[in-house]
């Protein structure tokens, strides 16, 4: 009996999805776990795979098509059945989620330890490759060269020159691109030998070496949406999966929360003075391998968040309509910015972690959402959330709750000032913190005590590891 493909819920908050390519032709032979197309999700850029085996009988939606969940797509069968889309469901289809951009597959059990569906933000993923992005399509690749760590680098050349055909999914060449990396040699552990994402894990190259070590200083800068220029007075461009999901949660934010604002200003002279501390320390260890495990400023404010959290359990909840639910754990989800808008990954117990922990996995987390690698657990459950515009030479500026989440801090650049200190005016290092508070959770004294609290953190940093 013929089977459906359906459109699958690859995301935890996915409701529809574009299909950019299928993977498989009409009448091509199909297997349970190969790739059948690629799907553009509010989250990222997934692969659909088969839970039956069979033969393509046909396309019922072509490349390009959004589609909601659970609607069918394809029909899989034996040659010559009828291929109408009155067949069984494939099992297990509807719902589950798979995270083929970074090589994860049945991650449901992922989804059915998240707290809650309300959990979700607003998250962005570039533009989904065109159809015509073929995995035979004979593309520029790099001259391999090899780096004191091993991997390949080196000048586009096309693959023609080499005689190689590279195979590849779209996701695995746009990493290579970004990263510097050349897919010639690579051993792809994908459908027929084709490289994917994961296969890329283990490589590195000179410049993620440097965005690391610049990362571990100073959040890194995030990068100028791509906007298309024409010859025209405008230009319309539909709205991807992400950007939908974007506008349809900051609606549900800044509408129906009554938001309250809190600044306090933040002399940093000491924590200024621990980071270098720390630094120096970091390199007489490791010598210049010691810039891997620098501390930012970041990782500092992540820190002390925590901290001052777990003193002030009502700013670390969640809204859920009939109830307020106090959370004892501490899950800090930290805005990171990408192509098309910005993600959140989380992390977790970082009241528990020392500054070294938070920073390695704070630049890890950021590093794998640039890349679109990260896993649903890993940017969902968040209990409060941080957003930092200091390296954009920001000095104030306010944040939109992520909900459930009942408060995000806003954090500013550091800046010299001319303040009274200690009875005489001094040139003093001040940095401004705003946080937001839905005030059907958090009052106006509760969001007060927490920021003093994080206040005199930040201002004796020994507090930090008392």
């Amino acid at each position: 009996m013929p089977t459906n493909v359906v459109m699958e819920a690859l995301s935890p908050t996915m409701e529809e999805g574009r299909l950019v390519e299928w993977k498989k032709q009409e009448g091509d032979p199909v297997a349970v776990g190969d790739v059948l197309a690629e799907v553009e999700t509010d989250k990222a850029v997934m692969e659909l795979v088969a839970r039956a085996a069979g033969t393509m009988l046909k396309h019922i939606v072509e490349a390009g098509s959004t589609v909601p969940v659970s609607e069918p797509v394809a029909v899989i069968g034996q040659p010559g059945e009828d291929s109408g889309t009155g067949g069984q469901t494939e099992s297990g289809a509807a719902g589950q989620t798979d995270s083929g951009a970074a090589g994860q597959r049945g991650s449901k059990d992922a989804q059915a330890t998240q707290p809650s569906p309300g959990q979700n933000r607003p998250v962005s993923m570039p533009a989904a490759p065109p159809a015509a992005a073929a995995t035979e399509e004979r593309r520029p690749v790099q001259r391999p060269s090899r780096t004191g760590n091993g991997a390949r680098t080196g000048s586009p050349v096309s693959a023609g020159e080499t005689g190689t055909r590279i195979k590849a999914s779209p996701l695995a060449r746009r990493i290579a691109a970004e990263r510097g990396l050349d897919l010639v040699g690579v051993t792809g552990t994908g459908p027929e030998g084709r490289v994917v994402a994961r296969d890329l894990e283990s490589l590195s190259s000179p410049a993620k070496e440097a965005a690391d070590a610049a990362s571990s200083t100073t959040a890194p800068l995030p990068r100028r949406p791509a906007v298309p220029v024409s010859d025209q007075p405008y230009t319309d461009t539909p709205l991807t999966q992400i950007r939908k999901t974007i506008a349809r949660r900051l609606a549900e934010s800044i509408g129906p929360i009554p938001t309250f604002y809190l600044t306090s200003e933040v002399d940093m002279e000491r924590v200024w003075e621990a980071r270098e501390a720390l630094r120096a320390a970091g390199k007489r260890e490791s010598g210049e391998a010691g810039k891997d495990s620098a501390v930012s400023f970041n990782d500092i404010v992540i820190k002390a968040v925590a901290m001052a959290l777990r003193q002030h359990p009502a700013c670390n909840a969640w809204w859920m309509n009939d109830h307020i639910r106090y959370w004892n754990e501490v899950h800090l989800s930290i805005a990171v910015a990408i192509d098309e808008g910005l993600i959140t990954p989380v992390i977790r117990h970082a009241d528990q972690k020392s500054l070294r922990e938070i920073g390695a996995e704070a630049r890890d987390l950021a590093g794998r959402a640039r890349e679109r690698r990260l896993k649903p657990e890993e940017y969902t459950g968040g209990t409060f959330s941080i957003s930092n515009l200091g390296m954009l030479d920001i000095e104030e500026f306010t944040a939109i709750i992520n909900p459930p989440e009942a408060g995000i801090l806003a954090v500013g650049r550091i800046v010299p000032k001319a303040v009274e200190h200690e009875g005489a005016l001094a040139l003093r290092r001040r940095m401004r913190l705003t946080m937001s508070c839905d005030h059907r959770v958090i009052d106006g004294a509760t969001g007060a005590q927490f920021l003093k609290t994080l206040k005199g953190m930040l201002e004796n940093p020994l507090a930090l590891v008392w």
